[in-house]
């Protein structure tokens, strides 16, 4: 299946924050028959821009990063301490495997260690672990032999596994946060090739979201867009011992509308011409429950004079975690939405 196979690659390439740039491949490769201009900027944000018949700019952005690690130190022994890009759990870093990416471009595999329990007093077991207290181990007995590796300090690293398909409903992988996003900016792009615009789509894939919006807002500082939405993988959180009340969203029920997170509080125009959308369309939708999280749309609306801003979100079990699990029909109704609100969205917001 096309979809699937779109979604592996994204997932499986290395992008954590501040190096993005295998995903921004994959993404270019995919989308330069769609577009009419496309660009990379001085942050590294990949910059599309399908024209339409009208100077009314849509913005969609979607980030290419992913939260992940980086070399802060190597000791005489060869182990590699590292400090955090992005927001990590520090209780489920402990034995994943961890690819760093040297300067040269290699790839080198470790595992992420800590003191055994077997060693550990019980008092210090039942506490949680700290970042500083974690190492990787790439299998060196010194630091010369890091450094034939080619690893040094400020090398990105990432918990890393193969993305697998469930069943044909189902795949798992890393980073859905935010790749799932950016397939659904492919996928609607590819929807339109053809089709004569009311306005002109500007996609920016951004670098950085994860360490506090960076790209998106000197993008959207660029653009200076009219409306703009920005499409997530977001927390499904629709497992055994949550609480429907503390569930953000659920798989199995579509796109989520944000309605407001700790990033903004979307105008309720453009609530209303979303739920619109999604229900002349028949797509199934839901809100995610305020206020958890934020995304890039929250510099975007603050920038310049103000945006019109939304989100849209594929919900997302286990997001920053090196695992998540999403469904393929979420996403594709996300891309029914993303692609009728290019189709439709100046009519709506007269």
């Amino acid at each position: 299946m096309e979809t699937i196979k779109l979604i592996q690659e994204l997932s499986d390439a290395f992008g954590v924050s501040g190096f993005e740039d295998e995903v921004r491949e994959v993404i270019s490769g995919r989308i330069q028959p769609y577009v009419d201009e496309l660009r990379t900027d001085v942050l590294g944000n990949l910059i599309a821009t399908r024209k339409g018949k009208s100077d009314f700019k849509l913005m969609y952005d979607a980030h290419m990063d992913e939260i992940g690690l980086m070399v802060s130190y190597v000791d005489e022994k060869g182990f590699l301490r590292f400090t955090t890009l992005g927001g990590w759990d520090s209780r489920i870093l402990p034995a994943q495997t961890a690819t760093i990416l040297t300067r040269k471009g290699k790839k080198i595999k470790g595992v992420i260690g800590t003191v055994p329990p077997h060693i550990t007093k019980l008092e210090d077991r039942q506490k949680a672990i700290q970042i500083e207290e974690l190492f990787i181990d790439v299998g060196a007995s010194s630091k010369e032999e890091v450094e034939k590796m080619g690893v040094q300090i400020g090398d990105p690293a990432v918990p890393s596994y193969p993305f697998e398909t469930l069943n044909s409903n189902v795949v798992m992988g890393k980073a859905l946060d935010d790749r799932a996003g950016c397939a659904v900016l492919v996928k609607t792009l590819e929807s339109l090739q053809g089709q004569t615009l009311d306005v002109t789509l500007i996609c920016n894939f951004a670098t950085g979201e994860e360490v506090g919006g960076r790209g998106a807002r000197t993008a959207a500082y660029q653009i200076e867009p009219d409306l703009a939405i920005a499409f997530e993988g977001t927390i499904g959180a629709d497992v055994p011992g949550i609480p429907p009340q503390r569930q953000p969203v659920r798989l199995g029920k579509g796109p989520a509308i944000t309605v407001a997170d700790r990033s903004l509080v979307v105008n309720r125009k453009l609530i209303i011409a979303l739920e619109a959308l999604a229900e002349k369309g028949k797509i199934p939708y839901q809100y995610k429950l305020p206020a958890f999280g934020g995304t890039d749309a929250g510099v975007i609306h603050t920038t310049r004079g103000g945006v019109l801003s939304g989100v849209v979100s594929v919900p997302c079990r286990y997001i920053h975690s090196p695992f998540s699990i999403l469904r393929i029909d979420d996403f594709e109704n996300t891309v029914k939405l993303a692609r009728e609100i290019v189709l439709q969205c100046r009519t709506l917001l007269k």
